[in-house]
């Protein structure tokens, strides 16, 4: 990601300097339909206790999870955050965390993604769902219609 991309979308320039991705620290290692991968360190994201905060799980979870809901509504498409649930497994006091995100359901009107958080140790640290209501552009045997 740069100042002015997250993953394939341009961010509006005026906004550029204002992103909660660049702040939390979050990379996106793979984007791809059906598949969304990102780290993102603890350092930078812990509550007072030392561990990492919640919140920033559902930063994550939400990134991940809205990045596969524009890819899957294609050029010319939107998405807007619904409803995110997170349940919290375990805590992380530091290193990296990678979330994994993939589709549980899309629609024309409404995509579900599941996205699984672990640690760098591979263990499983919270489980996330997120659904977007999304705006597909008509296609026709696979083809985007441009009217």
């Amino acid at each position: 990601m740069s100042d002015t991309t997250l993953g394939p979308w341009a961010v509006t320039p005026e906004f550029s300097q204002q992103q909660l991705v660049p702040k939390m620290g979050i990379e996106l290692v793979r984007c791809e339909p059906g598949l969304v991968i990102g780290t993102m360190p603890v350092a930078g994201n812990r509550q007072p206790v030392g561990i990492m905060h919640g919140g920033a799980n559902a930063v994550l979870a939400e990134t991940l999870g809205s990045i596969a809901a524009f890819l899957h509504t294609g050029p010319g498409g939107h998405a807007v955050g619904l409803d995110l649930s997170c349940t919290h497994h375990r805590w992380v006091a530091g290193g990296t965390v990678t979330g994994e995100c993939r589709p549980l359901h899309e629609g024309r009107t409404t995509a579900t993604y599941e996205i699984v958080i672990i640690d760098s140790s591979g263990r499983r640290t919270c489980t996330a769902r997120l659904t977007c209501a999304v705006s597909v552009r008509a296609r026709s045997r696979g083809v985007l219609r441009t009217a």
